[in-house]
């Protein structure tokens, strides 16, 4: 439909609806449609998931707008994001849906497996046999198939200091943005400390459970899972690593220390590493982990 069709249909409707007193009316509109379409789209359509919502202040008028907005930074929360009438204003009710989207994506969508074996790892499986029944059934993700079982028997170090792996969990996005930085950070931060490291490899459908039996199996002193996180409407590439001296299976959840918000809005993967590191050597020196160890 080209501008002179649009004026025609912007006219005989004004018509139709004020009679023929709205010729005032008509010039008016028209006036500011043809203003309009001489803004051609150039294709691109701006990329509302790259907008840093940290530095987004969409309120009209405000009050001591520039320190609330000085305040919004420290966090990326979605305040001041302003209204229209009594709802969300248009922008931000986008990037709400697209971060909801990415949420949703990161959930549902599998690890690509030629990206782990990029990275050097070696691809076991838990019980779960679909995306499926690994969220229906969490039990099953604690717990590796037999062939799982046997490949760990196969292909892993025995009785390592520290056994490292990666498991998909509620983000195959967190795998694919911070491993190919927070495993070597984490392994170059071994290197230095001269602690024995095992054969990494990655679980897919894991939960975090699986690492006791992955530390019973290997022989481990400190057992590190890396995984993925269930993501929330900041981001959808947050992974945390769960740490365990001599873990077995069974034992209480406080016995694990965990490192959480890793991501690039966050605490960055190869600070992470190299932070993680350190956890291990403290807690091979002081033989203890969760609420037992004092950091």
């Amino acid at each position: 439909m080209n501008e002179k069709d649009l004026r025609t249909i912007i006219e005989q409707v004004l018509s139709e609806m004020n009679g023929g007193a709205a010729a005032d009316t008509t010039a008016a509109v028209c006036s500011k449609v043809a203003g309009q379409a001489s803004n051609v789209e150039d294709g691109c359509i701006p990329d509302i998931t790259e907008v840093d919502i940290r530095t987004q202040y969409l309120v009209e008028n405000p009050e001591h707008g520039e320190e609330y907005a000085e305040l919004k930074y420290n966090a990326p929360c979605r305040l001041g994001i302003g209204k229209a009438g009594a709802r969300y204003k248009t922008l931000p009710q986008l990037e709400f849906r697209a971060a909801h989207s990415a949420a949703q994506d990161a959930v549902f969508n599998d690890v690509d497996e030629e990206f782990v074996k990029s990275q050097g790892l070696f691809i076991v499986q838990t019980q779960c046999d679909c995306k499926d029944t690994y969220l229906t059934r969490p039990d099953l993700g604690r717990k590796l198939s037999p062939e799982g079982v046997a490949t760990i028997k196969e292909k892993c170090k025995k009785n390592p200091t520290v056994q490292i792996y990666v498991a998909d969990g509620l983000s195959s996005a967190s795998v694919a943005a911070n491993i190919p930085d927070l495993l070597p950070a984490i392994l170059q931060g071994l290197q230095n400390y001269k602690i024995d490291v095992g054969t990494p490899f990655f679980v897919k459908y894991g939960r975090v459970g699986v690492m006791d039996e992955i530390s019973e199996l290997t022989g481990a002193e400190v057992t590190c899972t890396l995984i993925g996180e269930r993501p929330g409407l900041i981001t959808a590439e947050s992974m945390s690593a769960y740490i365990a001296y001599k873990a077995t299976v069974g034992m209480p959840e406080a016995r694990r220390t965990v490192v959480s918000n890793i991501h690039k809005a966050g605490t960055i993967p190869a600070e992470a590493g190299a932070h993680i590191a350190d956890i291990i050597k403290i807690m091979l020196e002081k033989k203890a982990s969760g609420t037992d160890l004092k950091l």
